[in-house]
């Protein structure tokens, strides 16, 4: 397909009339490097919540399409968050989360650095002519804490600004949800044969729900289901129906922020979503489980119930996913036209994604 074909296929479309992104940016090899380079290096991405920081010396690892990058709790009380590669030779700073670290060292050839990313000692290499420990950092990324969440940019200059990325989700919580008090509870991650953008566009969707999740179609009231967007995120809403305790009464709330962040928010509870691409047809789903501090053996019982239920969903979601991935692939697929009603937010972040590869030169 030549330039102008390309293009074409990434003109802004109106929603009423809109059809979904071609499948060569699901199945075409360059698309990791593009992706990562286009698109999440300039943007926002969820790392950790700070309840995982409290104190100096504990972090947080996590990858950025590829950029390996660490969160540290400061001496200075300070949350920095660092390329997770050694100056030396690239191997990996730490390799898991951790409390109370003193300091940070390579595994590989033990080269330690502070916890501010200056490197401290380099075994044996005193003879080395003009070698000067202190001049060697780690490279830094930008990071905003909000709702006690720790976002952090590799290229602030080409990202949103912070303020109108998030603007409006406050006032829409409300005052009674303060996610930044909550505690963590768990991690879940799913492997998943698709490519990144295949995920973002199945959870954008409640379009799904009643054919593919029969439980949660039983907690959600489909009829009452709102899409919204903003500028950088959209959000899906629906009142509980469960009338089962186990989120008691209330609504649900779905965001997804640009690009691959999730925020499902039900009382008492906030569940984080991260997709990360693993390559052209693989990605990883990252979940972390948030809740109230409550100790109570009811408490307890909730929180297994939602992991169970938790897991039957995501079970059902990476199936449909893995299924659409493989037709894609097929060369049977052409663009479809989108439900202007219930996939609004598909088209939203399909914009989104026209407009950067338009702006990469199709």
């Amino acid at each position: 397909m030549n330039r102008a074909d390309r293009l074409s296929d990434l003109a802004p479309q109106p929603l009423d009339h809109a059809t979904a992104l071609p499948p060569r940016y699901y199945v075409d090899a360059a698309m990791p490097a593009l992706d990562r380079r286009a698109i999440f290096d300039a943007g926002w991405q969820l790392l950790a919540h700070v309840c995982q920081l409290k104190d100096a010396g504990d972090h947080v690892v996590g990858d950025f399409a590829g950029l390996p990058v660490i969160a540290v709790r400061g001496a200075d009380g300070e949350i920095r968050v660092f390329h997770n590669v050694c100056r030396h030779r690239a191997g990996p700073i730490a390799s898991c989360d951790g409390l109370a670290a003193k300091s940070l060292r390579c595994r590989y050839h033990g080269w330690t650095y502070t916890l501010d990313g200056v490197l401290r000692s380099a075994p044996e290499m005193g003879s080395a002519p003009d070698f000067v420990p202190g001049e060697i950092r780690l490279p830094q990324l930008a990071v905003r804490v909000w709702q006690g969440m720790v976002f952090a940019a590799v290229d602030e200059a080409r990202a949103p600004d912070f303020d109108a990325f998030v603007e409006g989700i406050d006032a829409r919580l409300g005052a009674n949800r303060h996610l930044e008090r909550y505690g963590h509870h768990r991690r879940v991650g799913y492997d998943v044969a698709c490519n990144w953008k295949v995920y973002v566009d199945n959870y954008l969707e409640g379009y799904h729900v009643p054919h593919i999740h029969p439980g949660l179609n039983k907690l959600l009231d489909y009829r009452s289901y709102i899409t919204e967007t903003a500028q950088w995120y959209s959000y899906q809403f629906s009142p509980l129906e469960s009338g089962d305790g186990l989120y008691g009464d209330g609504d649900a709330l779905y965001y997804w922020l640009w690009p691959n962040t999730m925020l499902n928010i039900l009382p008492g509870r906030l569940q984080t979503n991260r997709v990360v691409p693993k390559g052209v047809d693989r990605c990883r789903v990252e979940f972390d489980f948030y809740y109230a501090m409550d100790d109570s053996d009811e408490a307890h019982q909730r929180r297994e119930a939602d992991r169970d239920f938790s897991d039957e969903v995501q079970l059902e979601d990476l199936t449909i996913c893995e299924d659409v991935q493989r037709g894609l692939s097929s060369g049977s697929y052409e663009p479809g036209r989108l439900n202007p009603l219930r996939e609004n937010a598909v088209h939203h972040f399909h914009e989104l994604l026209r407009a950067v590869y338009r702006a990469d030169g199709g």
